[in-house]
């Protein structure tokens, strides 16, 4: 088994939240069992619209736009985002290096920064955000 093709796939919760690793493509999110059916239903009446079902969290996220309908309802859904970016750092002594630092960004952020400044400050998505409530409040 490679542990690298599973890094970042998978589906926890707590109290209030749900955290959906990026790695997942849409199909596996509709094949896992531990994955809500409310969003399950969610990505197969609205998500899947305008996303191929073998497209993963990540690559929807990075490369979303502002006129996607998946985006108006990850916007319903109170979605946001943990990224890594890359941040300069001084050291102790007073040296600059460059590290990456996580993040929590919303997903109207992300999406109002184009790929340049994605690029320019090496972002990496590691997981979904959605918040229960809201997921509880939406109506299929």
């Amino acid at each position: 088994m490679d542990y690298q093709e599973n890094d970042f796939k998978y589906f926890m919760q707590d109290a209030g939240t749900i955290y959906l690793g990026a790695r997942f493509s849409y199909a596996e999110i509709l094949e896992q069992e531990m994955v809500s059916f409310k969003y399950k239903s969610i990505v197969q009446h609205y998500i899947l619209k305008d996303t191929d079902p073998e497209t993963t969290l990540e690559s929807q996220l990075y490369y979303m736009t502002s006129d996607q309908f998946s985006y108006k309802t990850y916007l319903q859904l109170k979605a946001k985002v943990k990224v890594s970016v890359l941040t300069q750092k001084k050291s102790l002594f007073g040296k600059e290096k460059v590290v990456y630092e996580n993040k929590v960004m919303k997903l109207d952020e992300i999406v109002g920064m184009n790929l340049a400044q994605k690029k320019k400050c090496g972002m990496i998505i590691h997981e979904l955000v959605l918040s229960k409530l809201a997921l509880m409040g939406f109506s299929v």
